[in-house]
């Protein structure tokens, strides 16, 4: 199988081109061409001639998706208009990964699929809109909605608090905001079945088991062992540009069809601190 990945340099890009084995995979970045000039992503595809496309390039700073509109949309749907585009006509299948942030967040109970989509902030719009233009574009892809990723090789939240908390005595992290965190490398492992069971239509995959970005925060200095502490805050006491979902606790039904399970985000933790570990020697 051929393979092609956008988005190969970011943190989920790299996961992926570390962890598929077997197939053809070619993996592209933005120097090798920006996705929102659709001359170059058509040429792109037509020099790869990939059977399925994973589409993980992304504009994902959500407070900068407030301010850099025009960007945001550029990036996020009409890039991903283009991608898919292009893949219709090289007859390629595509792998669209999305967000919990299509939600509002005013659900109790786990997102399903078919729940309406929401979006409250920038980024989710972006999202939610790719969606639905990929849909029309291309009925059989797969959109792949996950949450809160975490992993080696970029930026992200288990990256910020264990920068910080070796330098601060003590770190508020809200208590308000409930979802699930899911680790790149399951995520890509997820990614690769589904491609190899032909998945198509939406897909919700995260780590198992839910919490608060507090208690992911104090699970993740208490797992790496370090003395700082960790205290409960609220959404409005800390303002941010863009609204986020109170609760994005995204169902696992769908991924569960097809025969896949991802493990709890507490075992994930363990194995990204090891991860973490072994690239510091």
């Amino acid at each position: 199988m051929r393979v092609t990945i956008f988005g190969a340099t970011g943190l989920l890009g790299k996961a992926l081109m570390r962890e598929w084995k077997g197939d053809e995979v070619t993996g592209l970045s933005s120097r090798d061409g920006d996705i929102r000039d659709a001359t170059k992503v058509r040429d792109m595809v037509e020099q790869t001639r990939p059977e399925w496309i994973v589409l993980a390039a992304a504009y994902t700073d959500v407070d900068g998706c407030e301010v850099n509109r025009d960007w945001a949309f550029g990036v996020n749907r009409d890039g991903a208009v283009n991608v898919a585009t292009a893949a219709e006509a090289q007859g390629a299948r595509l792998v669209f990964l999305s967000s919990d942030y299509v939600f509002d967040g005013d659900k109790t109970t786990p997102y399903e699929t078919n729940d309406a989509r929401n979006p409250q902030s920038v980024y989710g719009r972006t999202k939610a809109e790719a969606e639905l233009e990929l849909q029309q574009i291309l009925p059989e892809c797969c959109i792949v909605r996950t949450s809160w990723l975490f992993g080696v090789g970029g930026r992200c939240f288990s990256d910020t608090i264990l920068r910080l908390a070796a330098s601060r005595p003590q770190l508020d992290v809200v208590n308000d905001q409930r979802g699930c965190p899911t680790y790149s490398v399951d995520l890509a492992r997820v990614i690769i079945q589904l491609c190899r069971k032909g998945a198509k239509g939406v897909v919700h995959a995260t780590n198992a088991s839910e919490c608060t970005w507090y208690e992911f925060a104090k699970a993740i200095v208490a797992e790496a062992g370090l003395a700082t502490a960790v205290k409960p805050t609220t959404t409005a006491a800390i303002a941010r540009p863009a609204p986020r979902p109170a609760y994005s606790v995204l169902s696992s039904r769908s991924l569960q069809s097809y025969g896949l399970e991802m493990p709890t985000w507490q075992d994930a933790l363990r194995r990204y601190l090891r991860e973490c570990h072994r690239n510091q020697k």
